[in-house]
């Protein structure tokens, strides 16, 4: 009985794998795919050696020079980008006049006063 079983799930098994491999098959010929890969590559869709990889992707920009220049300048103005590993990451400047004790009393008042959860979350 177990060797009629065994043999059914061979051959249904079979099958399957049959039909799994006939679904897999390409209907593109040889030289289709051979232009498809040509087309690709002048595309610069795939990369040759480790210098080109990932494939750069080429967008165009919608902004000019002169106003990423102008973007750049702003945000150097305004103290937005941090240079080299001692600004990494950017972190924002408050506005607060208040010393360390200051803000730990308010936290302690903003808490006794039953708020669980911290201001602003």
């Amino acid at each position: 009985m177990k060797i009629a079983i065994a043999a059914v799930m061979i051959s249904v098994s079979s099958l399957a794998a049959g039909a799994v491999q006939a679904a897999d098959q390409s209907t593109l010929t040889r030289a289709q795919v051979i232009a498809e890969m040509h087309e690709a590559k002048s595309m610069g869709l795939i990369s040759h050696g480790e210098q080109a990889y990932p494939p750069a992707v080429v967008t165009e920009s919608v902004k000019s020079r002169d106003q990423v220049l102008a973007e750049l300048a702003a945000a150097r103005e305004a103290g937005q980008i941090s240079a080299g590993a001692v600004g990494y990451p950017h972190v924002a400047q408050s506005e607060s006049n208040l010393t360390r004790a200051q803000v730990r009393a308010e936290l302690f008042d903003y808490l006794a006063a039953g708020n669980h959860t911290p201001a602003g979350a």
